[in-house]
């Protein structure tokens, strides 16, 4: 009854909205294969799709997969042939798509439904277990290498992708998807996507973050430090156009509300100003008192709304 319901429901948004130029095609489920047990559930999205058809024939159906996984797209191929157009969503294995999705025998059209910089349970974590954040610099390198490697690659099967996240969110940290800032200032990931999707590069460009330390060690040196110990912190960062950038710094407790696939997490509270900062990206500050684990963030701006991010994880015990 359940099931039916959805599908009744459905409807109703699909006659709702179907007219709507907006409207390219329909996603019916996003990542289905993170949480389920029951295979029926693609028995339902199959279901749906068919109503789609019989209620919308000028637009194409889709479900969006996390991952290109063998078995995963085997339950599409089988049980949901009245889906067009298979979507996936995917961070660091962007770069090899193209193969995976035929390596997994999917011979038919496929879309990039999210991607974005190395997820925040793919790269490096601290011995207390918090992920290593890109800076902004490493990401844009990243998005435009994974980028050029797969979707402006594949001719063939991909019909173009959705960049994630055209916007800001706390996942894990303030600044981990959002390719701005909670102030709306662009990253050099935007940079390089304005590139990837026109050719040219914006007239001014965001600031280049090349290094960030604190005591000298790097986010992935496992940085320990004792309560109230003097510390400084140190941004290497340059800007295309020579602009003169100022720094702000931010001390936050490391993320607990941590959830899954994306919801909504709340930010944590910054730990109040004792963070003292100059023009050369240099930055000296006690330790907080407290023991716990601690991000030091840095934000370079250059006056004309572009900014370069990033943030050192460390352990007050």
């Amino acid at each position: 009854a359940a099931v039916a319901g959805q599908l009744q429901k459905i409807k109703g948004e699909v006659l709702k909205y179907k007219n709507d130029p907006a409207v390219l095609l329909w996603g019916i489920g996003n990542e289905l294969n993170l949480d389920y047990t029951n295979p029926k559930v693609w028995d339902a999205v199959n279901d749906i799709a068919q109503m789609i058809h019989e209620t919308d024939p000028n637009h194409p159906t889709s479900t969006v997969l996390a991952g290109a996984s063998k078995k995963e797209i085997d339950y599409v191929k089988t049980r949901c042939p009245a889906v067009d157009i298979l979507s996936i969503n995917t961070y660091a294995g962007l770069a090899t798509l193209p193969q995976q999705v035929r390596d997994a025998g999917w011979t038919g059209p496929y879309l990039v439904a999210e991607w974005g910089p190395t997820g925040h349970w793919e790269g490096p974590q601290t011995p207390w277990k918090a992920s290593v954040e890109e800076t902004s610099s490493q990401k844009a390198a990243v998005y435009k290498s994974r980028y050029e490697a797969s979707v402006a690659q594949d001719k063939t099967q991909c019909l173009g992708s959705y960049v994630f996240l055209w916007g800001q969110k706390q996942e894990r940290t303030p600044t981990w998807y959002g390719l701005f800032t909670e102030t709306g200032e662009e990253t050099e990931v935007l940079d390089v996507l304005q590139y990837e999707w026109s050719g040219h590069y914006p007239k001014n460009r965001a600031p280049h973050i090349a290094a960030l330390t604190l005591t000298d060690k790097t986010a992935t040196d496992g940085i320990t430090l004792l309560p109230g110990q003097p510390t400084s912190a140190q941004a290497t960062v340059t800007d295309p156009e020579g602009d003169p950038l100022t720094y702000q710094w931010e001390l936050l407790p490391e993320s607990t509300d941590l959830r899954q696939g994306g919801d909504r997490e709340s930010r944590p509270t910054a730990v109040p100003g004792n963070v003292a900062a100059n023009e050369t990206g240099v930055a000296l500050f006690g330790a907080p008192r407290q023991p716990g684990a601690y991000r030091l963030f840095v934000y370079a701006h250059d006056g004309h709304g572009n900014v370069a991010t990033g943030n050192v994880p460390f352990l007050v015990q």
